[in-house]
């Protein structure tokens, strides 16, 4: 098995890196390797860094098993909905260091982490799943409804608007966009001042924060797929 996610396990934080050699397509594979970094990044109980390779942090679904339709695209639309849910959930605050592109699914990890650092640059960032004939499934359109800024949700959604960084801050994909240098070294300052948290009151808070949008996320799964 290829290892296409890496997982350094640091003093004050884990650092998971995706890195494909293409474009971090959300395959099962990467998904697979995602959750078995983030069971040991769990067990660590420190902030968590999640980044992607150079100019790619993630194009979405792997369109190979899209294309096919049927089962397999929507077991993978399951284990991406069941991966936003997770981080979400995340008992430690979940920092994305988001390296380049960022696009469907790609962009809905982005509306699942505590805090996401952009870069600077000919980059994409945002829920192009209109322009290319997929309809936006239900867990997604909640993330959005809850995690965008509502005067820029009926563009990013239902017209496919593509942002750089700086637009991306400002529709409420990032939060913050550096220069392409300081990409990491901002999120492991970031993540060093947030291990000073209690790390037990952060995950009850964050519990309490998205409680109305991990119920809704649930409920939109099941409509979606009759699953949860």
């Amino acid at each position: 098995m290829t290892e296409i996610v890496q997982l350094k396990l640091e003093d004050d934080y884990s650092f998971i890196t995706l890195d494909d050699g293409k474009a971090n397509a959300l395959s099962f594979e990467m998904i697979a390797q995602i959750n078995a970094a983030l069971d040991k990044a769990e067990q660590a109980g420190k902030v968590v860094v999640i980044c992607g390779r150079p100019g790619k942090f993630s194009a979405g679904f792997d369109l190979s098993v899209m294309g096919q339709g049927g089962d397999a695209m929507v077991d993978l639309l399951i284990q991406g909905s069941a991966l936003s849910r997770r981080l979400l959930k995340f008992d430690t605050p979940v920092v994305l260091a988001v390296s380049g592109h960022a696009l469907a699914m790609g962009a809905l990890l982005l509306l699942s982490a505590d805090y996401r650092i952009g870069i600077h640059g000919n980059y994409k960032l945002g829920l192009n799943e209109v322009a290319i004939g997929m309809t936006l499934p239900y867990f997604a359109i909640e993330l959005a409804q809850a995690r965008l800024v509502n005067t820029h949700l009926q563009a990013a959604v239902g017209l496919a608007k593509i942002y750089d960084a700086s637009g991306a801050v400002e529709a409420g994909y990032l939060d913050e966009a550096v220069a392409p240098d300081d990409l990491i070294p901002r999120a492991i300052e970031l993540a060093t001042q947030l291990s000073a948290l209690d790390m037990t009151a952060h995950k009850q808070t964050k519990t309490r924060i998205r409680q109305e949008l991990n119920t809704a996320l649930g409920a939109a799964v099941e409509r979606e797929f009759g699953a949860s």
